[in-house]
């Protein structure tokens, strides 16, 4: 199949104009799998991942992130390189990229490569050229780094399978949470087709698996698994239900991740939202906090979500929201609950729990034992005993705890002062303490780790 090169651009005009068309893209972590080095090529990859650098807004720049082409044959309303947009195009060829990726890690700018590109002709064309790279990168270059790569739906399975031996992780943009979403705004698109490589890369991947366990140098295919992106905010769905399609994807498609991109309004369409107030970044956050829930922290999106409620509190993170509404579960000793439990108190992060679990083997632990294994006091305080006592005297009530949780500048409960004592807790505790009102929700938003 002959190359064709939309327009004759400088390789620098090209880049500027590709990585450009990349940056709405944030489906590319770099982590996952190793690959040594055979001694004849140059680059590697390792497990922990690349060295990472950040741009201003806080997204990963440690890989080369470029579009093949921006060239689209579709029309898809949320995006910049939709076929009606008079915007500059161009397009790479095969070896363009790999004077890119070769010259980029040899001056030790990157580590690895994140492929994508708008669709050039026709998706198995587009696929064609995006193996005809990997295969000079890997064959001709010896290139042993990380290369997360696009399949492209409605291309020909082969070349997914192909392109699949050469790259580490592959992605297949969900791009819109509903099938509804997708007919509304990108209608050269659709679930069944979006579903079908995803479907394939994880088949491939457990026969891989079966292969590898009976030849050890059987080759490798996608070893650091797929991931997919969801555009936040460019249809009415709400939190309940993209919590909800992530955990399915995660369940039927063993997913490694599940991205959300809060959508930016690009292009004037009328089926598009206003959004008076910008991109919706602190809903995307609010997802991410649900997906590690999802993934390392054995939450269900509905426990965290309900048709009832819909969406994320705005003021708390998901797991401090969950245990608020479920106060009846806490304290939990921590000297005695089980690992599952202890993850489930706000300010405890999946490390600190296994050091808990751990340490508790040797001795009864305290609460400066639990700041020292990183523990958030300021948030786990009200949910915690330690041998039986809470850190200073509280309420366990949900709007006692709540203005506390907001006021991040306070160290202590409301109306506790600095000498305080332990003491024992009572089931039957009635104890008043003086509280301040007014205080907490004019304050920012509360750190929300763990």
């Amino acid at each position: 199949m002959q190359i064709r090169v939309p327009e004759k651009l400088t390789l620098m005009e090209k880049l500027n104009i590709l990585s450009d068309a990349a940056k709405y893209d944030v489906a590319c972590t770099s982590s996952g799998t190793e690959r040594g080095n055979t001694g004849k090529g140059v680059g590697n990859c390792t497990e922990a991942g690349i060295c990472h650098s950040f741009s201003a807004d806080g997204r990963c720049i440690s890989l080369l992130k470029i579009l093949f082409t921006n060239e689209c044959i579709y029309n898809c309303r949320y995006c910049l390189n939709r076929a009606s947009n008079d915007v500059p195009r161009a397009a790479f060829t095969p070896q363009e990229v790999c004077d890119l990726v070769m010259g980029f890690y040899r001056r030790n700018y990157i580590e690895g490569l994140f492929l994508s590109s708008g669709i050039l002709k026709s998706p198995s064309y587009t696929m064609e050229l995006l193996y005809r790279t990997l295969y000079k990168l890997r064959h001709e270059y010896g290139f042993g780094g990380y290369i997360h790569v696009k399949a492209i739906p409605g291309s020909d399975s082969r070349l997914i399978e192909q392109t699949g031996y050469l790259a580490d992780r592959m992605s297949v943009n969900l791009e819109l949470p509903t099938a509804e979403g997708l007919r509304l705004l990108a209608p050269n698109k659709s679930r069944a087709r979006i579903l079908t490589p995803m479907r394939q890369v994880q088949n491939r991947m457990e026969e891989n698996r079966n292969e590898l366990a009976l030849y050890r140098n059987a080759p490798r295919f996608v070893p650091a698994g797929q991931s997919t992106q969801m555009i936040i905010g460019a249809t009415p769905e709400n939190d309940f239900q993209i919590v909800s399609v992530a955990e399915s994807l995660y369940q039927k498609f063993e997913l490694k991740r599940v991205f959300y991109s809060a959508f930016v309004r690009v292009n004037e369409d009328s089926m598009l939202p206003a959004l008076p107030g910008g991109p919706p970044l602190l809903r995307e956050h609010r997802l991410y906090q649900a997906d590690w829930l999802l993934r390392y922290y054995g939450f269900h999106a509905s426990e965290l979500l309900s048709e009832d409620k819909p969406n994320f509190n705005v003021l708390l993170d998901p797991k401090c929201d969950w245990a608020l509404g479920h106060l009846e579960q806490f304290p939990v000793e921590v000297n005695r609950a089980d690992y599952m439990t202890l993850l489930r108190v706000p300010g405890i992060g999946v490390r600190s729990a296994q050091r808990i679990v751990k340490a508790r083997r040797l001795e009864s632990l305290d609460f400066p034992d639990l700041k020292r294994m990183g523990v958030v006091l300021k948030r786990a305080l009200y949910f915690i005993t330690c041998q039986g006592r809470t850190m200073y005297p509280i309420r366990i009530e949900e709007d006692f705890i709540t203005r506390n949780l907001l006021d991040v500048k306070e160290r202590l409960p409301l109306g506790i002062g600095e000498q305080v004592t332990y003491r024992q807790l009572s089931l039957f505790d009635d104890q008043n303490f003086s509280c301040q009102s007014g205080t907490g929700f004019e304050s920012k938003s509360p750190n929300l780790s763990a």
